[in-house]
């Protein structure tokens, strides 16, 4: 229907941001420079109405408006925003503009903020949220769309509406064919088949068979190699084209990461070969912890001066600054890290040992022991005997008066175990440079709430092969040489606790489980659906930080083959971990923490659940956080879904969750702990566990990592030597020098510099940072009931903060800070930029 009537005009404001001010390389470009380029007919607009159709079904389309003058009086723009005015003629028939056409025939691209419109007639204000590309028109076939910050279900959309919507979400799952460019809008899949170099280098392709299963990446369609046609081709690190990703998932204008980002690619192009041919050449060891202590406190002049020139000739001052702190007159000096402020040596003590399972960078794997000795569950026919040789002779004179039977019926006693995911790769990783055993210690619970470590089991596959079962041997707390025989013990602990923490607690369970989501998400549910406003947030920067890891990281010869012990099987043994012990109902948080046996459910315990260590700083926050989060999704959803047929008949919620069990996570489709999204509670906890894994786990696993493992004794991530044995050189060199001897087991100096480089960069927040309970725009949604149920949400997160804070301060509560007076705050809500060990961002943005 065509209609007609009196013509108005309805002012408006646009804001956005040219490309050179978004450019690294121009990033103090002015953007008073050129600002009457965007005038005239070079950006055009055009509203769509949300009642009247035209062409059949689809909504009438108002007249061109253009951008007409510079607004330099609104002050809550940030930095390299402009704002613009715009003047539509709106028909006063012409009803509710629920979206609008843009069309840039300008020669560049510009990112698009947002447009307001004031005084619509019948409806006052209407805001569309864009946050997007907009490239020159002759890269789309039509033009851009945007909608108003509106919500609707499938079939609440209003019809002049819902052919748009549909043409929106076929043009972002594209044709799943050829390269894609950086102006395409295309989310898609593909293997990890982009990690190693098949003539050289090669690695297996994960995902896509039963051997090596894994979540899906983002496709980029860059051609496959020669050599192997399973193999994607890689882009040089010298190269400064980036790998693909949607345009709107790069990093924002001005997020850090991007700074940030291009300091990673400086340490894999420059920096990390250029060490590792000064060290080549003139090895150089720690060879005291004072040698340790000097990189914090004086620096590493590097004796290769054309290492130097190279640095300086290639990379720009301020990245010189930054990757430094200096102004290049020394180099590779470190802040001091935070787990060795307060006191030097307290890491080396067995409560902060165990303290930092709780309370530490990776307090995810710690475990109730149920039975004892401890037992595998690797299959025996391949492996033969695993069980644990730890005897009750080992422990139980250290059980404080209990015998082993009593203490395990008290639930004392815990267990750190690393053996089982590690055994069936440990043979072929000890044929690299790493010489290291698969580890299980044992840990008693306290009267006053703290863990004593009682005994360290190192295993080493038979020599003569795999079904022979394990070789093991026993360390417990001595004197003299005893105790540095169990302190190497607990460095062999901390090299598998590091490697587990990166590869399977950091990377699998968050950055690469989360990423299926974010494709599905944006292939299909609208922008106009509300779970897709409810979880846009929490997938920020995920594809692009992913995207850039596949680059550096965790690519063959990256930076964490060549910093973690696992090295080339790295990622190879992180799918066996996602196909043996990978499911989605586990992530959540209540059901991971009963898994592991240290929670039980209990009517009069708050939420119903009891745990089995009452100063567990991460289970203590995390809860809280985790049932502040479930609240806020559960006042969401039934907002919008008012029965569970609600659920059953919104087809593009259907059609997602398919594509993310089918497609996304498709190697574990058949698995029958999938929710069957057929009810409001299954919606509701699949959205809580989605949003608890991009922004809570993730920050617990991540912003700790300079301030825990920047000191690498406190958490080595190599290890080069196995135990000393007695009655050899090895071992009486551990009699005079035990320090030498240790320093000279763990992570070498190259390696140590490289990965403080790293792990500094991932620790740090952006300064542009959003976090939970925060949004980075306050027009999210329309409706006032969903912006009221957010604001509760916050203040829900403050809250939560203040409790943090007071926990801090509790003298009882032992584990929140430890021998290292460092206080728990990993999970401490929101942070300034930097490198701060508290903050959590919504997403996996780093």
């Amino acid at each position: 229907m065509l209609t007609g009537g009196r013509i108005t005009k309805v002012k408006g404001t646009v804001v956005l941001m040219k490309k050179t001010v978004l450019d690294f390389n121009d990033f103090q470009a002015s953007f008073l420079d050129g600002l009457q380029e965007f005038l005239g007919n070079k950006v055009t607009l055009r509203l769509i109405s949300s009642n009247v159709t035209e062409n059949g079904s689809k909504g009438k389309v108002g007249k061109d408006a253009h951008l007409e003058n510079w607004i330099t009086t609104i002050t809550s723009l940030t930095a390299g925003e402009s704002a613009f005015k715009v003047t539509f003629d709106y028909d006063a028939d012409f009803g509710y503009p629920g979206a609008f056409l843009i069309k840039n025939s300008h020669p560049s691209e510009f990112y698009l903020k947002s447009l307001t419109l004031e005084n619509v007639p019948g409806h006052g204000r209407v805001h569309y949220i864009c946050n997007s590309w907009v490239y020159p028109a002759k890269h789309y076939s039509k033009d851009r769309i945007f909608f108003s910050n509106k919500t609707y279900l499938p079939n609440e959309t209003p019809e002049p509406l819902l052919k748009y919507r549909e043409e929106e979400l076929v043009s972002l799952r594209g044709t799943g064919e050829g390269e894609l460019k950086e102006w395409d809008r295309v989310y898609d899949y593909a293997y990890y088949n982009d990690l190693g170099v098949p003539s050289n280098d090669p690695r297996p392709v994960l995902g896509g068979t039963s051997e090596y299963p894994y979540p899906r990446r983002g496709r980029t369609g860059r051609k496959l190699t020669k050599e192997d046609p399973k193999t994607e081709s890689r882009i040089s690190i010298i190269s400064n084209v980036d790998i693909y990703v949607p345009r709107d998932e790069r990093f924002g204008h001005l997020k850090m990461s991007d700074f940030l980002a291009y300091n990673l690619k400086a340490i894999a192009k420059v920096i990390k070969p250029g060490l590792e041919a000064v060290f080549d050449d003139t090895p150089v060891e720690f060879d005291s912890f004072e040698d340790v202590l000097n990189i914090y406190k004086e620096g590493i002049d590097l004796p290769n001066k054309g290492l130097i020139d190279t640095i300086v000739n290639n990379i720009p001052l301020p990245l010189i600054k930054e990757i430094f702190k200096t102004d290049g007159q020394t180099y590779l000096k470190y802040p001091v890290p935070q787990v060795i402020k307060e006191n030097k040596t307290a890491w080396k003590t067995d409560e902060e040992f165990a303290r930092e399972m709780l309370a530490g960078l990776n307090p995810v794997v710690i475990q109730l022991l149920q039975e004892f000795p401890p037992k595998s569950k690797l299959e025996s026919e391949s492996y033969g005997n695993q069980n644990s040789k730890i005897t009750k002779s080992h422990i139980e004179q250290s059980l404080d008066g209990l015998t082993v039977e009593e203490a395990l019926e008290k639930e004392r006693l815990f267990i750190l175990d690393h053996h089982d995911t590690l055994m069936p790769y440990l043979r072929r990783i000890n044929t690299t440079k790493t010489k290291t055993y698969a580890t299980r210690t044992l840990l008693f619970l306290k009267d006053d709430g703290t863990l004593k470590p009682l005994v360290i089991e190192l295993s080493l596959p038979h020599p003569n092969g795999d079904k022979f079962g394990a070789v093991s041997e026993v360390h417990t707390p001595g004197k003299g040489v005893y105790d540095s025989l169990w302190q190497l013990a607990k460095a062999y602990v901390g090299v598998n606790d590091s490697g587990n923490h990166q590869l399977i607690s950091h990377w699998l369970q968050t950055h690469a489980s989360v990423e299926p989501f974010v494709i599905a998400s944006n292939r299909q549910l609208s922008v106009l659906h509300p779970v897709f406003k409810l979880l846009e947030p929490h997938f920020r920067d995920t594809m692009n930080i992913n995207a850039l890891a596949r680059q550096v990281l965790i690519n063959a010869g990256g930076i964490v083959e060549t910093t973690i012990f696992p090295s080339k099987y790295s990622m190879e043994m992180s799918s066996l971990i996602y196909k043996n012990y990978w499911t989605f109902p586990d992530q959540a948080l209540p059901a991971e923490l009963k898994k592991r046996g240290m929670a039980v459910e209990d009517p009069g315990a708050p939420h119903g659940l009891r745990l089995k260590i009452q100063d567990y700083p991460y289970a203590v926050d995390g809860l809280e956080i985790w049932y502040a989060i479930e609240s806020w999704v559960k006042d969401y959803i039934s907002l919008y879904y008012k029965t569970d047929e609600d659920v059953q008949t919104d087809t593009e919620l259907q059609a997602w969750w398919k594509e993310v069990r089918e497609q996304g996570h498709g190697d574990k489709k058949s698995e029958p702990w999938w929710p069957k999204m057929q009810t409001q509670e299954e919606l509701i906890d699949s959205c809580t566990i989605i949003i608890w894994i991009a922004s809570a786990l993730h920050a617990a696993v991540n912003f700790g990592q300079y301030p825990f493992a920047g000191y690498l004794p406190n958490r080595p991530t190599i290890s080069r030597k196995f135990m000393p044995r007695e009655n050899t050189p090895e071992f009486e060199e551990l009699k005079k020098n035990p320090d030498k001897v240790f320093l000279k087991t763990i992570t070498a100096q190259l390696q140590a510099l490289l990965l403080l480089s790293v792990i500094e960069i991932l620790s740090t927040h952006s300064s542009d940072e959003v976090y939970l309970g925060q949004r980075d725009s306050k027009e999210w949604a329309a409706e006032k009931e969903a912006l009221d149920a957010f604001k509760k949400f916050g203040e829900n997160v403050r809250e939560i903060e203040k409790k943090i804070n007071e926990r801090n301060e509790d003298e009882n509560l032992k584990n929140r800070t430890g021998p290292v007076k460092m206080a728990y705050t990993n999970l401490y809500p929101t942070s300034g930029g930097g490198v701060t060990n508290r903050g959590i961002p919504n997403s996996v943005s780093i």
